[in-house]
């Protein structure tokens, strides 16, 4: 794959984030980029500003005509959430083209670079941002593939001609972290995700052995304190706050809203940092990050700096509304633990307070796997409300609903709503705080849901 020969750029799954960035990678580098998606979205009708052409039909006819007339000129990249059926992607396939999955792309890109690409099951779009919001503060010279919009950034994407370093959020989904090759590989969970691909949860573990085995000579691998056993040796662990890490948190305490805290980094201790975002977990996380500060011999002053200035990332903990004594906040958990910590720390920054949380599932044979470990995060809620599973790539499966989950929770207050039935909910009835959690198009409901609680006297 010669990337630097190729001057028309096709996307197919334009929308979905990690694509999106890679499509204003090239947009940025003067390619003609184009691109299909399902359906319109904030991301797309941003892509479009940016002057990126995006389509949802299809069909033959919509395939743009430099992508159907310029073969040798024209690189095709797909995500793997695109069903068999694609007539567009077959159409090409007929034709010859050789399309290429985006961690293909990304891996090429990325060769030449140093690379920091941070995985892990939970908390990798998290790490990913801090550690480019770090680089960025530091004034180094780099790129940035996110899996989220960076706050700080105000995209997925931040790019540099001449960058001599690459942030690169590695993603386990279809093994398409092992295209990639760590100076630095992060390592935050491992925890069974994507059993849909996988099968097994050991699996999944035997994945990321191999992601490590993918670190350039003299790289470094950072893992999680609870998941180091999984890795061999060399590596260097982070924790929240155990002090057996090479890297941790102490003196954590809440000040005006902010998470305080020293930073000790191979037992030199780095007093001072804050970080406004709630969740100890996101403690944990920029732990990480700063440790990637700290082997790249960025100073304990600008990464004070950073942290205190880090803003978060859509959808990952997102305090959406505050109005007198009522809350909204959005995230993205799809996985139990994730609900879990989420949930956790909503009742550590809210204490007393009712919690309304509103799920939407994320695919049959997530919810089929986990159904149980879903039902008891849920059941951390006061109130439980579900709206039917997000399908994304897959099929309908017997059985396999939102009331197969509800059944599962044990709780007295909770129910399963269309989207107009919350939206009449929330319009009609008092709230104190509420949660939106899911990574299907429950985040496309989330401006909706603000306006409503506006209007709310």
């Amino acid at each position: 794959m010669k990337l630097a020969e190729k001057n028309i750029i096709y996307f197919i799954g334009i929308g979905g984030i990690g694509m999106s960035a890679l499509a204003r990678h090239f947009n940025a580098q003067g390619k003609k980029v184009s691109g299909y998606d399902k359906t319109e979205t904030t991301l797309t009708k941003q892509l479009v500003e940016e002057g990126i052409a995006v389509h949802y039909d299809d069909t033959i006819e919509a395939l743009p005509a430099e992508v159907k007339a310029n073969q040798s000129d024209v690189l095709v990249v797909y995500t793997p959430a695109i069903p068999a059926t694609h007539i567009g992607k077959n159409y090409l396939l007929e034709q010859g083209v050789t399309l290429y999955k985006r961690s293909e792309v990304l891996g090429e890109l990325t060769k030449l670079l140093y690379n920091v690409s941070v995985s892990g099951t939970h908390g990798k779009t998290t790490i990913s941002s801090m550690v480019a919001h770090l680089f960025k503060v530091a004034d180094l010279s780099f790129s940035a593939f996110l899996g989220g919009v960076s706050k700080n950034l105000n995209s997925n994407y931040l790019g540099n001609k001449d960058a001599e370093i690459c942030v690169v959020e590695a993603d386990e989904y279809d093994r398409s972290f092992l295209r990639l090759y760590p100076d630095i590989m992060v390592c935050s969970s491992v925890d069974p995700d994507h059993l849909d691909i996988y099968g097994t949860s050991d699996k999944v573990v035997e994945s990321f052995q191999l992601f490590a085995k993918n670190i350039k000579k003299n790289g470094q691998l950072l893992v999680n304190y609870k998941v180091a056993n999984t890795f061999e040796e060399p590596y260097l662990t982070y924790s929240l706050d155990n002090p057996e890490a090479d890297y941790y948190a102490k003196n954590i305490r809440v000040e005006d809203g902010a998470y305080c805290f020293d930073i000790v980094a191979k037992g030199k201790i780095i007093e001072g940092a804050s970080l406004g975002l709630p969740g100890l977990h996101n403690v944990e996380n920029c732990i990480a990050a700063a440790a990637v500060a700290f082997e790249m011999n960025i100073t304990p002053t600008v990464i004070l700096k950073a942290l205190k200035e880090y803003k978060g990332v859509d959808r990952r903990f997102e305090v959406v509304l505050r109005k007198n004594n009522m809350v909204y906040v959005d995230d993205y958990a799809h996985h139990p633990e994730e609900l879990n910590r989420c949930i956790t720390s909503m009742r550590h920054f809210f204490p007393g307070k009712k919690i309304t949380g509103v799920f939407q599932p994320h695919l049959f044979s997530r919810t089929r796997d986990f159904a149980d470990g879903f039902a008891r995060s849920l059941e951390l809620l006061d109130e439980v409300i579900l709206l039917e599973i997000y399908p994304a790539r897959e099929l309908p499966m017997p059985g396999i609903n939102s009331q197969f989950l509800l059944d599962k929770i044990q709780s007295a207050n909770k129910q399963l709503l269309s989207k107009e039935e919350l939206k009449n909910r929330i319009k009609n009835d008092p709230l104190e705080i509420l949660l939106t959690v899911g990574a299907g198009d429950i985040g496309a409901m989330v401006n909706d849901i603000k306006n409503i609680l506006e209007e709310k006297q």
